[in-house]
């Protein structure tokens, strides 16, 4: 039955789309970068870009609120494209061992020119292909699975990584390793949370660590926040590692050059 609340609701829904276009248009829109260590915790590897939108009126809008709104009206599109060029603009001033990791919408890949606009953010920025790393989850794989894998074969032609994320949270994420051979894994957050109350949890996670290096594709644990998970996902062989232990999404101004030859790169608010 129709309900007074229901109504508020799809017109709040409505002036948020709005906004979010308008968004779009004003670049309300800023980019913070999530570090990413090898799994000694010692040497940060690379960046992951993370979109944050601050309103005039609405102040900060979580990601949660706005990113599933822009891929159901597909303002995703060309707020994915933005977040490429920046990325890659912001990447390329860094030192050469320092990639950054871009997350990829389903939607993007029904647009028929993301590897253009892939292509076009490496050269306009002067990013090498190699630096740049492209997340998905299985949600790309679902539908027309046949073309969005020549895509990521196209994709990876022109010398980009691509990475399969929220690993083991799906409904077939095995069967995908044999679709298409993927550079790195994401061991999602709700493993690494639990790994050292939960033997299942640690057990998982050491299965795809040993998964992973028989494929030879690299890992990454997502979530990471104490001193004795990262101990254990070491163990395990995990490859890197992300998360509040290592340092906290910031902006690029807070990405802080330790050495003169840009050796290494650390967090000014790293805990």
């Amino acid at each position: 039955m129709f309900e007074d609340a229901l109504e508020r609701q799809a017109n709040a829904r409505l002036a948020l789309a709005m906004d979010l276009r308008n968004a779009i248009v004003e670049q309300e829109f800023a980019l913070h970068y999530q570090p990413v260590f090898t799994s000694a915790g010692t040497r940060m590897a690379g960046v992951e870009a993370l979109v944050r939108w601050r309103n005039p009126q609405r102040g900060l809008v979580g990601p949660q609120d706005f990113i599933p709104l822009a891929e159901e009206t597909g303002a995703i599109v060309p707020l994915g494209q933005w977040i490429l060029r920046q990325a890659c603009r912001d990447a390329a001033a860094w030192p050469l061992h320092i990639k950054v990791a871009v997350n990829l919408s389903p939607v993007q890949f029904r647009t028929g020119n993301l590897v253009e606009c892939i292509e076009a953010a490496l050269n306009s920025s002067g990013l090498p292909a190699n630096r740049l790393e492209l997340e998905i989850t299985e949600t790309v794989l679902l539908k027309n699975n046949a073309h969005n894998l020549q895509l990521l074969h196209q994709l990876r032609e022109l010398g980009v990584a691509i990475v399969l994320d929220d690993f083991g949270t799906g409904y077939s994420s095995m069967s995908y390793l044999l679709s298409f051979p993927f550079d790195k894994i994401k061991i999602d957050r709700k493993f690494v949370s639990e790994l050292t109350q939960r033997t299942d949890c640690a057990a998982i996670v050491n299965a795809i660590c040993g998964l992973a290096r028989s494929l030879n594709m690299a890992t990454t644990a997502e979530g990471v926040e104490t001193h004795e998970q990262l101990v254990l996902l070491r163990a395990a062989g995990c490859t890197f590692a992300q998360g509040y232990l290592l340092g906290r999404p910031c902006t690029k101004s807070q990405l802080l050059i330790e050495a003169a030859d840009g050796a290494a790169i650390r967090l000014g608010n790293r805990m």
